[in-house]
C-alpha cells in the first residue's frame, strides 16, 4: 500500500546542502622541539593571530620513558617561542597503548583540563605518542567545545604512517574497538624520525603491516618496495623506513581527499583491509597483540580467502605471506581457531564480521584481493572457505 506523505500546509521540503573544505599538512622533520627547529612554531602561527595561543599538551608515558628531558624540552621551547604559543598547564600523562582507549577516565581528565584552563576553538590539544593515545586525544580534542584544534606529534610507525595522518579520533567501548569517535581531520601533523629511534622491535615492525595493506589494495610498486626491503625493514634500516612512510602516507592522504567518502557515510571502508579480523583479534588477546600485529593476521587471513576463491594466484598468495614472515610476523595465533564452529558465540573469530558489519552503515562490505595491488569490495563470504583459509593459515605458520 502506497504511503502518502502529510504536511503542514503543504509546505514542502527544504533541501539544504553544507560544504565545508578542510586543509592540513603532514609534515616530516627531525628534533622537532630542538630550540633551532621552528616549526611547531610555525604550524601555529599560521593562522595569522597575533596573541599568542593556548597548547595543552597530552603525552604518552611509555613514550617519555625513552625520552628522558622531553618535558623539559618543552618548556623551553614553549618560552622561546612565547610570542606564538604558552602552555596550559603541566602536560598531561597518560598510558600508552590500547589501555589509554579502554578507559574513560582519560578523556574527562582531558576535558576537566580544558575547561579549568580556559580553552576556546582556536586553542590546541599538542597530543605526543602511538596511535592508541592520538585516537584518545584527538576525541577529547574534537569533543570539547565541538572541537579544538588538534596538533599530531606521532611517535611510532603506526601513527606516522597511517592512524595519526587520517581524520578518525575514537575510543573502545562494550569490548568493541573504536565504538566512540569522531571524524574530525587534525590542524596539522608533525611526524619527527627520530622518534622511531627509541622504538622497540614490536612496535617498528607493528606500523610495517599497514604499508602493506595499502600497497596490497592500492600500489603494486609499493609492494615490491616492501618485498625486496622486508629484510632491511626487520633490521630497523631508518633510510627505508623513512620511505616507507612517506610513501605509506601519501597513499593514506589520497584515499582520504580522492575517494569519495571521507567521513565514511556508506558502508565502504577499504583502507581497513585486514581489519574485520584484526579488531576481533586485538579484543579475544585483551589486546596483548599489536593493532599491527593483528592487522598482519588479518591481512594473511584474507589474502588466503582471496587465493580460496580464485581470486588471486598461488605465487601472489605466497608472496604475501613471505614478505610478512621476512618482516617478522606471526601469522597464526590460537584465537583464530577457538569457538570457530560456535558462531553465537563472542570469542568466535567470525563475530568481527558482524561487528565490522556494525561498525559501518549496517551493510557487510570487507575488501579482498584480485591480484596485488588491486583490490575489491564483496558484500558476502563464505564461512565455511573462510575456515578453511584459517586452517590453511595454520598449517603454512607451522611449515614455516
Amino acid at each position: 500500500m502506497a504511503i502518502q506523505q502529510k504536511t503542514a500546509l503543504n509546505l514542502q521540503p527544504i533541501n539544504q546542502s553544507v560544504r565545508v573544505t578542510f586543509n592540513y599538512d603532514v609534515h616530516f622533520t627531525r628534533s622537532l622541539f630542538q630550540l633551532d627547529n621552528p616549526l611547531l612554531a610555525q604550524v601555529i602561527a599560521a593562522d595569522g593571530e597575533a596573541t599568542p595561543k593556548q597548547v595543552l599538551v597530552v603525552v604518552d608515558g611509555g613514550f617519555l620513558r625513552y625520552q628522558d628531558g622531553l618535558l623539559k624540552k618543552l618548556s623551553v621551547y614553549a618560552q622561546s617561542y612565547e610570542d606564538v604559543l604558552t602552555l596550559s598547564g603541566e602536560p598531561i600523562v597518560v598510558p600508552g597503548g590500547e589501555a589509554v582507549k579502554n578507559d574513560s577516565r582519560f578523556i574527562d581528565q582531558i576535558h576537566q583540563q580544558i575547561n579549568a584552563s580556559g580553552l576556546c576553538r582556536h586553542s590546541y590539544v599538542l597530543a605526543i605518542g602511538g596511535g592508541a593515545v592520538l585516537d584518545m586525544a584527538g576525541y577529547a580534542a574534537t569533543t570539547a567545545h565541538r572541537g579544538i584544534r588538534l596538533l599530531r606529534v606521532p611517535t611510532t610507525v603506526l601513527g606516522q604512517n597511517d592512524s595519526g595522518v587520517g581524520v578518525k579520533n575514537g575510543i573502545n567501548a562494550f569490548g568493541k574497538k573504536n565504538f566512540l569517535g569522531t571524524f574530525m581531520p587534525p590542524y596539522a601533523v608533525l611526524n619527527d624520525f627520530d622518534f622511531l629511534t627509541s622504538l622497540d622491535d614490536r612496535d617498528w615492525r607493528s606500523g610495517i603491516a599497514e604499508a602493506v595493506k595499502v600497497a596490497l589494495i592500492k600500489d603494486a610498486d609499493f609492494f615490491d618496495f616492501i618485498m625486496t626491503n622486508a629484510d632491511k625493514l626487520a633490521n630497523r634500516d631508518m633510510n627505508i623506513m623513512e620511505r616507507l612512510i612517506y610513501r605509506c602516507s601519501q597513499l593514506h592522504l589520497e584515499h582520504i581527499a580522492g575517494g569519495g567518502d571521507p567521513f565514511e557515510m556508506g558502508s565502504s571502508r577499504p583502507l581497513d583491509f585486514g581489519h574485520w579480523a584484526a579488531h576481533k583479534l586485538e579484543h579475544l588477546t585483551n589486546y596483548s597483540l599489536r593493532h599491527g600485529e593483528a592487522v598482519a593476521i588479518g591481512i594473511a587471513l584474507d589474502t588466503t580467502y582471496s587465493y580460496l576463491t580464485g581470486q588471486l594466484l598461488q605465487s601472489e598468495w605466497q608472496r604475501v605471506l613471505t614478505t610478512l614472515k621476512k618482516l617478522g610476523f606471526t601469522l597464526y595465533i590460537s584465537a583464530l581457531t577457538e569457538q570457530l564452529d560456535q558462531l553465537d558465540h563472542p570469542h568466535c573469530i567470525f563475530r568481527g564480521l558482524t561487528e565490522f558489519r556494525e561498525h559501518l552503515g549496517g551493510k557487510l562490505t570487507i575488501t579482498l584481493l584480485q591480484g596485488i595491488g588491486e583490490g575489491i569490495e564483496v558484500n558476502q563470504v563464505d564461512l565455511s572457505l573462510y575456515k578453511d583459509a584459517i586452517l590453511m593459515l595454520q598449517d603454512w605458520e607451522l611449515l614455516h
